[in-house]
């Protein structure tokens, strides 16, 4: 058995770095095998020699986080307890020695992983970037980031966001309301990561002067986006005909983000979905950067993660089973 003391400047920080959760503590218990005792400013760690190092590093991660000014909730506390204790450290330790921060008036956003640190730094280079992954991401989030960033800093001139209403058929005429209304319930993700970041009263203000536009994919045909900051979600339902429309749209002084889950196409068969089809044609175009995620960069609730891995094995042993059917026939 081992033992190690962890001292801070105070007991306020000790209780910032568990959230103030004590129940956080059992589940960093749990993780590294090991018995946490926490007292004022200190805590002692007992266990196995192994578990002893982990949960040291743990603490000592969070302990630097703060020391960059990077606020952790609950579940960034959960997300890295997961990572570190399954020997991911390194990312965490990489990520806070040069954290990319974003300002946007009072709010800060902070990558809460390396790779969103890098899809993040693609963004701000280049004027074309795909991300392509499963939901709880941030992969949208981050691109709102981006352009409402770039919108505050005079940079562009206005932020468009647009998605294919495949639901809907893009029959848009058919439903009640006004062109925003209308298309609200398909693009509430970007209305409320613009909201999180703004806040209502100043989203409800640059979309009434026009700074935001929220439009159908399909009212982009003919236009020039110039100085503009333009957000394309749910690519995966727009055809191959719509991807390449929207692409050509981009004009002097503009950026493009293109979102979306190729595992989540509702377009009718045998349509192609547009956004593999892109990265097909364009993967070898300079300027063109593609961006993928995986399961493990979810940050949303920790279940979501394992809830989007059990149906990615689910659905290869279908496939399997599939095969092995057809051959047996």
């Amino acid at each position: 058995m081992t033992s190690k003391k962890l001292q801070f400047a105070n007991g306020r920080l000790l209780n910032q770095l568990h959230c103030g959760k004590i129940e956080n503590l059992a589940k960093a218990e749990q993780a590294f095998g090991v018995e946490l005792v926490a007292r004022e400013d200190w805590l002692l760690i007992e266990g196995p020699a192994d578990g002893v190092n982990r949960c040291e590093e743990f603490f000592e991660l969070l302990r630097l986080a703060r020391e960059r000014d990077l606020v952790f909730r609950n579940g960034d506390f959960e997300r890295m307890l997961d990572k570190v204790s399954a020997g991911h450290a390194a990312e965490f330790r990489e990520l806070f020695a040069e954290p990319l921060a974003i300002r946007i008036k009072k709010r800060t956003v902070v990558p809460r992983s390396l790779n969103q640190q890098s899809y993040l730094k693609l963004i701000l280079k280049h004027d074309v970037v795909c991300g392509i992954g499963p939901a709880g991401t941030g992969k949208t989030f981050l691109a709102m980031t981006a352009a409402l960033r770039a919108l505050v800093e005079g940079e562009v001139e206005k932020v468009i966001l647009t998605r294919p209403a495949v639901e809907a058929g893009e029959a848009l005429g058919f439903l009640p309301g006004d062109l925003e209304e209308k298309l609200l319930p398909y693009l509430r993700p970007l209305h409320d990561a613009m909201e999180d970041l703004l806040g209502k009263a100043e989203v409800r203000r640059l979309i009434e002067n026009g700074a935001i536009e929220i439009a159908p994919l399909a009212y982009m045909r003919g236009r020039t986006l110039s100085r503009s900051f333009a957000v394309l979600d749910e690519a995966q339902n727009a055809t191959t005909g719509q991807m390449m429309m929207f692409l050509t749209r981009l004009g002097e002084g503009s950026k493009m983000v293109v979102t979306g889950d190729v595992t989540q196409i509702d377009l009718p068969r045998p349509r192609e979905s547009g956004l593999k089809e892109a990265e097909k044609a364009l993967s070898e175009v300079s300027g063109v950067k593609f961006f993928h995620f995986d399961s493990g960069d979810v940050v949303r609730h920790s279940l979501v993660r394992k809830i989007i891995e059990a149906y990615h094995v689910h659905d290869e042993n279908k496939t399997e089973a599939s095969v092995s059917k057809g051959r047996n026939r």
